[in-house]
């Protein structure tokens, strides 16, 4: 089934090859949250667990824009005005934000630039891109006009520090309440179009033979609502400049150490009110 894809995929590449230089779009993707959480469970009040969950959605559903040549593309939300005192608390703000700012992706240099603002401050973490190990499917379905192809994927994901912090946030709920197991990855369920025949898609993922419209994981899905192709306006697609460079390694161990901080900041704070 692999090789029947990528078989029509070089097929339609090279019927292509005469227009690459115009070839260009713009997707529209929209988040979608579709899982629930327990939050303080038998102890807080159904309707507090009400209103937790909708602000979450609130910070958590957003709409970003992929601008795709046939080697670049170049993936940001699509930023709008908040109201005053939207999107929730701090804590709130940082759960719904995500390890993805503005996303550059070359596959034909193999490399990705993504820029990202943490603490106040912007970086570049510029690295080598990774071919996911997607595994084909024989499933379809329609999205919008197009008929997507399913592929999945399993990725190991960052637990470095997160029991600490998920004891830390549990706290003001049921302290005797068994602490849920962390999972170390997850499965990732891609749809992807043939009708598009470029390898990329929204964010980190990529890598399969046609553009990829719909991205679903645990408690949210990134769905692809409007393609723009070969508009008259041409958009340059190019890596964010603005920041600090850095590796993917490197980043990691700078958030895992800030992370760290926090915790111990705010277990201080917590000894510091059992004294007085």
């Amino acid at each position: 089934m692999k090789n029947i894809f990528l078989a029509i995929f070089t097929l339609v590449c090279i019927m292509h090859t005469g227009t690459a230089q115009d070839f260009q779009g713009k997707a529209i993707y929209e988040t979608k949250v579709t899982g629930t959480q327990d939050f303080g469970g038998r102890d807080m009040p159904e309707a507090r667990k009400k209103e937790i969950m909708e602000r979450m959605k609130s910070a958590m559903e957003k709409t970003y824009i992929l601008t795709f040549n046939r080697t670049e593309s170049y993936y940001v939300e699509d930023e709008k005005l908040e109201a005053p005192g939207g999107g929730g608390p701090g804590w709130l703000r940082f759960v719904g934000s995500g390890t993805t700012g503005k996303y550059y992706k070359n596959i034909k240099d193999q490399t990705y630039t993504n820029q990202i603002e943490m603490y106040s401050k912007n970086f570049l973490i510029k690295d080598e891109l990774k071919k996911p190990d997607w595994k084909m499917g024989s499933e379809t379905k329609k999205i919008g006009n197009y008929t997507a192809y399913k592929a999945t994927l399993t990725t190991p994901i960052d637990t470095t520090g997160m029991g600490a912090m998920s004891k830390m946030f549990r706290r003001g709920g049921n302290a005797n309440r068994p602490e849920r197991k962390i999972p170390t990855e997850k499965t990732v369920v891609a749809w992807y179009t043939l009708d598009i025949p470029i390898s990329q898609g929204p964010a980190e993922y990529w890598g399969l033979p046609g553009l990829i419209l719909e991205v679903e994981q645990e408690n949210s899905t990134l769905v692809c609502s409007k393609i723009i192709m070969n508009a008259e306006d041409v958009v340059e697609v190019k890596a964010p400049e603005k920041g600090k460079d850095i590796n993917q390694a490197d980043f990691d161990a700078l958030m895992l150490k800030k992370r760290q901080e926090m915790m111990q900041n705010f277990q201080q704070r917590g000894r510091g009110g059992r004294g007085r």
